[in-house]
């Protein structure tokens, strides 16, 4: 397995337990897109959400080793802001947090993104472990390893948006400008809730129709493949953990590890290649996210009640910044 092959490439790494890197998934992973359909209209909205689809996927083969690439790094989370609320671990769904426009900004000193703006599994990751979603640290230590040249001085940030003309005709071309102004060789980047998989997939073809190497590190396999991108590593985790497990250093190094190792090796586009690694949590978690049938009347009044009000906290937030 790709697993194994790392350790033994870059002895920099540590190696998970055994049972995680031998063990076959015997479970298929999440459809997202028909957990969410279902979920959104057992709350009452009767108009499906429309995910991307495209045949023609945009590829670039890398021209030279990881060890003379300066990688940058993509992200959906957003950079703390203290007024905006509760965005600390275990925080609900805060639509306060949201950004809207895509950013820059330096790796140095560490930056503090969270991901309270976005629908990662809740019940399953408190995103108490900015390691597990934004890996950050991981290039770190495979850049001073020499597995890479360098990591990009800066990173960015792209907003979760639903509206995929807004993305394709504004925030991915902006982003490419900046990756292709900061001369990067290749970019990983790492979603975390459903529609945040959309937008990083839609950023990364642009990037690399720009001539730029991509990789995705997800957790929402069917919303990445059905948009089709030119690389893919695939974790088996709950949302909000696309970079590894949290609170485990040795599982994030393999992580950011296959992901390069696929973004070298990969010699076509829709290449996916699926993490070895197991989800240590409960063995159930699959059942839960956005399970419509799992909710009793009085909770799916609730989370309709919820799902209107953060809307509404996400237009005017929108708005302000449209004023300012």
């Amino acid at each position: 397995m790709a697993g194994w092959m790392l350790v033994a490439r870059w002895p920099f790494l540590t190696k998970p337990q055994a049972d995680d890197m031998t063990k076959p998934a015997t479970d298929a992973p999440i459809s997202y897109i028909d957990r969410t359909t279902a979920y959104y209209l057992g709350l009452g909205y009767d108009n499906p959400y429309q995910w991307a689809q495209y045949d023609d996927v945009p590829f670039v083969s890398v021209t030279k080793p990881l060890t003379e690439m300066r990688v940058g790094l993509v992200t959906t989370a957003a950079l703390y802001q203290e007024d905006k609320g509760d965005q600390g671990p275990g925080a609900p769904y805060n639509a306060a947090a949201k950004f809207y426009e895509v950013y820059r900004q330096p790796i140095m000193p560490f930056p503090d993104v969270r991901i309270s703006h976005v629908a990662i599994d809740r019940d399953h990751t408190t995103a108490e472990d900015i390691g597990s979603y934004f890996p950050l640290n991981a290039m770190l230590r495979a850049s001073r390893a020499g597995i890479i040249k360098a990591v990009g001085a800066y990173f960015y940030g792209f907003p979760t948006n639903r509206s995929q003309r807004t993305h394709l005709d504004q925030d991915a071309p902006k982003l490419a400008e900046m990756v292709k102004a900061d001369q990067l060789d290749a970019v990983i980047a790492v979603p975390n809730c459903p529609v945040c998989h959309q937008s990083i997939a839609l950023a990364m073809r642009a990037i690399e129709a720009e001539g730029i190497p991509t990789v995705i590190m997800g957790c929402a396999k069917d919303i990445v493949e059905r948009a089709g991108v030119p690389r893919f590593y695939f974790s088996d985790f709950p949302l909000g953990n696309g970079a590894g497990r949290p609170h485990d250093t040795a599982s994030q190094d393999h992580t950011l590890a296959g992901a390069l190792d696929m973004l070298a090796a990969a010699t076509g586009p829709r290449s996916t290649v699926t993490s070895p690694l197991k989800w240590l949590g409960k063995p159930d978690w699959k059942t839960d996210y956005a399970n419509i049938a799992k909710l009793t009347p009085e909770e799916i009044s609730v989370r309709r009640m919820a799902f209107d009000k953060g809307k509404a906290v996400a237009a005017t937030t929108r708005q302000g910044k449209d004023k300012g």
